[in-house]
């Protein structure tokens, strides 16, 4: 008997755990909408990225939140967040080694300076470099804080530290 396929999933994850991905390829295998968090808290244009007020960022999260069904994926666990967590059906917590991660900051910046693979944001060397301090930040602060703050809703998580593993547990393809 398969799995009932859950209707709101949160991925979190570092920087290059592979969020985006997951979250991209679950969407179409489910038919379900997702978001980014970095564009939850960014309004992005053509001439430049402005930054959402708390309010405003926060209004439309929960309108996300309030929708039927939804993948949020980002590396974010503020308080912000934390109507993600407690309405999601399931919670994924994407573990990736930090090696791998470190790769996968180093290949999408060569291929975003290449223009071959797109980017929400201008591929600078000081966002490059800012990355690196993001994912040992994560390892180091975030992913702890991360099971300190929602570890009530552990009956909900699935850590992984591949993409495959997902479809495994949920029976997908």
């Amino acid at each position: 008997m398969k799995k009932k396929i859950p209707n709101r999933i949160h991925i979190i994850g570092s920087v290059g755990s592979g969020k985006t991905t997951l979250a991209k390829e679950l969407s179409l295998i489910l038919n379900v909408p997702f978001y980014e968090l970095d564009n939850v808290v960014w309004i992005r244009g053509k001439s430049g990225d402005v930054r959402r007020t708390d309010k405003e960022r926060e209004e439309y999260l929960n309108s996300i939140i309030k929708s039927k069904s939804w993948i949020i994926e980002g590396v974010h666990n503020e308080e912000w967040v934390a109507n993600c967590f407690q309405y999601a059906d399931l919670i994924i917590f994407l573990d990736t080694k930090y090696a791998i991660r470190t790769y996968r900051i180093i290949k999408r910046f060569v291929l975003q300076k290449l223009r071959l693979e797109d980017s929400n944001y201008r591929p600078t060397f000081k966002i490059f470099f800012k990355m690196f301090k993001w994912n040992r930040y994560f390892e180091e602060v975030g992913k702890p804080n991360f099971f300190n703050k929602f570890g009530i809703y552990n009956d909900k998580f699935l850590v992984i530290t591949d993409k495959k593993q997902v479809c495994e547990k949920l029976q997908l393809k």
